[in-house]
C-alpha cells in the first residue's frame, strides 16, 4: 500500500511539472498566465450586457425632431455609480499639483522610488510626498514651493497663501485605434501594396490641458445673479466635498479618465498585476443603456412616465415650472448620493447635473454607426467645422426643465465649453466571464 501510494506521488509529480514547466508534452496547451480575480472597480456598479432600443419612445412628444430609434447591443462594462465629486476630482488636481512641485524643486532623490541598486528609478514615490503633507511641508524644499507655486507680489490678495492654479497643466497621450485601423494596411507587409510608411507615433495623440475647475462658470452662466459665494467656495470649501463637480469642460474630463487608467496601471504594476482596460468618458450609447436600467421603453431611470411619485414628490434634482428650482429638495446642484437610483444602482443619470459623453453630436450618426457598441467618435483635427466637435450631453441638470431628464434626450456642447450644470462619470470595459461565474482552471 506504502509503495503504490509513493508511485501515485511520482505520477502526479510528473504530470503537474509536465503541464506547469514542460513542454506539454507535444500538445496545444497555450501559454500560461496568473489567475486574475475579477474585481468590482471601487465606486463602481456592473453594467450586464444587453439590447435595448436607442432612441426616442412611443410616448416622447417630441420625437418628430430626432432621428429613428434604433436596435443595438451593448457589452458589459462598470460604471460609476455617482457623478465624478469634486472630493474625487481634488484627487487628481492635487496629484498634478505635486508632481509639479516634485519638479520645481529639483527633483530631489528623498521624494523618488529606489531601485534595486539604490540608485534613483526616476519615478515619484508619492508615499513619502503626501505622507505628513510631504513635499510641502519639507523645512528646505517648503519656501521654495511657495515662491515658485503661490501667487506672491500684485497678484497676493490678503496676504492669503493661494496655490497659482494656471501652473496645473496634465500631458497626456492617447491611442487613436479607429486611425489606426484606417491605415492597418500601411503597417503590414503582406497588405501594403503602395509602399506607404505610416509609423506608429502618427497615432498617438499628445494633449496639454489646464485641470483646474473654471469657478467662474457660476456667474457667467447667468444673467445678473448673486452666485459669487458659489464661485468662492463650490469646489474649494469641504460643505461641497460629495457634490458633483462642475466648471469642468470634456477636455478635462478626458484628461482626468486618462489620470485615472495610470493611477491603477502604476499600482498594478507595482504589485505585479494586470491592470484594468483604460477608464473613459461613456458613450452616448452606453449612457442611455445604462440610464434605462434594464427596463424596456421607459422614459426615465426610475420607469416613468411621470417625474412625481405616489406622493407627489419630484424624483430628480432640475427645474420644475419656469423657475422653481427648490421643489425638488435642491436650488442648485445636491449631494451626488441623492434621491433613489435606479435599477442598476446609478445615482443621478437624469437630473443634478447633465454629463459629457465621448461621443460626436451628429442627428444623421444612428443612420451608419454599428448595431453593436455604437459610438460615432474620433479625434479632433486642426481645421475641424465646428459640428465635428460638440459632444453629446446627456442625463438633464438642475438648470434644465423635465423634457432634458428623458433617457433619450441629448443636447451638446464644445469640448472647450464648461458649464456650472455640466459634470462627468467614468465607464471601464468588464473583462472576463459574467460577474457571477466562479473562474475554472485552464486544463491541457
Amino acid at each position: 500500500m506504502r509503495n503504490l501510494y509513493i508511485s501515485s506521488l511520482i505520477l502526479v509529480s510528473f504530470a503537474l511539472f509536465s503541464c506547469g514547466k514542460g513542454d506539454g508534452r507535444g500538445e496545444l496547451i497555450g501559454t500560461r498566465a496568473k489567475t486574475v480575480k475579477q474585481e468590482l472597480p471601487y465606486g463602481m456598479v456592473y453594467i450586464p450586457a444587453g439590447t435595448f432600443v436607442m432612441g426616442q419612445v412611443d410616448q416622447d412628444v417630441t420625437i418628430s425632431q430626432f432621428p429613428q430609434n434604433k436596435q443595438v447591443t451593448i457589452s458589459a462594462f462598470y460604471m460609476d455609480e455617482t457623478e465624478i465629486s469634486n472630493s474625487e476630482y481634488k484627487q487628481f488636481v492635487n496629484w498634478v499639483r505635486d508632481s509639479i512641485a516634485y519638479y520645481q524643486v529639483g527633483k530631489p532623490a528623498k521624494y523618488t522610488l529606489k531601485s534595486k541598486g539604490g540608485k534613483s528609478s526616476g519615478y515619484i514615490n508619492w508615499k513619502a510626498m503626501q505622507a505628513g503633507k510631504g513635499i510641502w511641508a519639507d523645512k528646505t524644499l517648503g519656501p521654495k514651493l511657495e515662491k515658485a507655486m503661490y501667487y506672491d507680489g500684485n497678484e497676493k490678495f490678503f496676504n492669503k497663501k493661494e496655490l497659482k492654479v494656471e501652473q496645473l497643466k496634465y500631458d497626456y497621450a492617447w491611442i487613436d485605434f479607429k486611425k489606426a485601423a484606417n491605415y492597418r494596411a500601411a503597417r503590414n507587409p503582406n497588405l501594403n501594396k503602395n509602399g506607404l510608411s505610416i509609423t506608429r507615433d502618427s497615432f498617438i495623440v499628445k494633449e496639454e490641458t489646464f485641470i483646474y475647475p473654471d469657478t467662474l462658470v457660476w456667474i457667467s452662466d447667468f444673467t445678473y445673479a448673486q452666485n459669487d459665494p458659489m464661485a468662492k467656495g463650490y469646489f474649494s470649501h469641504p460643505s461641497f466635498s460629495n457634490y458633483p463637480v462642475v466648471g469642468v469642460n470634456w477636455e478635462q474630463a478626458k484628461a482626468f479618465s486618462v489620470w485615472r487608467s495610470r493611477l491603477n496601471e502604476s499600482y498594478k504594476n507595482s504589485k505585479k498585476l494586470p491592470a484594468r482596460l483604460d477608464y473613459d468618458l461613456p458613450t452616448e450609447a452606453e449612457y442611455e443603456y445604462a440610464a434605462r436600467g434594464g427596463r424596456v421603453g421607459t422614459s426615465y431611470p426610475w420607469g416613468g412616465p411621470y417625474i412625481r411619485n405616489a406622493k407627489g414628490c419630484l424624483l430628480a434634482n432640475f427645474k420644475p415650472g419656469r423657475g422653481n428650482y427648490i421643489d425638488d429638495g435642491g436650488a442648485f446642484t445636491v449631494y451626488v448620493k441623492s434621491y433613489f437610483p435606479n435599477d442598476y444602482g446609478l445615482y443621478n443619470m437624469a437630473g443634478n447635473v447633465s454629463e459629457w459623453t465621448s461621443s460626436i453630436y451628429n442627428d444623421a450618426a444612428s443612420a451608419y454607426v454599428s448595431t453593436m457598441n455604437p459610438s460615432f467618435n474620433k479625434a479632433i483635427q486642426k481645421g475641424d467645422p465646428d459640428y465635428n466637435k460638440r459632444r453629446v450631453v446627456k442625463g438633464g441638470s438642475w438648470k434644465d426643465i423635465g423634457y432634458f431628464l428623458q433617457n433619450s434626450a441629448k443636447s451638446y456642447e464644445y469640448p472647450d465649453s464648461a458649464r456650472s450644470s455640466i459634470g462627468f462619470r467614468c465607464v471601464t470595459p468588464f473583462l472576463g466571464r459574467d460577474i457571477k461565474d466562479k473562474p475554472g482552471k485552464m486544463k491541457p
